[in-house]
């Protein structure tokens, strides 16, 4: 019951909430929270090949979370075509600019799979 306790309330206050702390029995910030954890698996990232992730974890603490940046772009222009035009900004920044939308040659047939 606790862990979805935890669950609404990140939905709810997302990072800027608290959250109950099982070890601790007790509410602790969201962010503090999560670097803990961050902070606990920190010795095995490499090993398991996350390292990566867990540092775009770091950068949305940091920063906030895209809902944080769309509040803010609302409560700045007060225009949902303003949260929009940043959505559309922030994907097309990750857009690769040269793609190439050609299929593939297959390595192997069919003939050469019943050999």
């Amino acid at each position: 019951m606790l862990i979805q306790e935890n669950k609404w309330r990140a939905v709810r206050w997302g990072l800027d909430g608290k959250m109950i702390d099982f070890g601790k029995q007790k509410e602790v910030p969201t962010r503090d929270l999560v670097h803990e954890l961050l902070d606990f698996v920190d010795d095995v990232l490499d090993e398991l090949g996350s390292r990566k992730e867990v540092e775009h974890i770091h950068a949305i603490l940091a920063r906030g979370t895209s809902a944080d940046e769309q509040l803010r772009i609302y409560r700045e222009t007060n225009d949902l075509n303003a949260v929009v035009d940043r959505l559309v900004e922030q994907t097309m920044e990750n857009v690769p600019v040269t793609t190439d939308f050609s299929i593939p040659k297959p390595m192997t047939s069919a003939s050469t799979i019943s050999k």
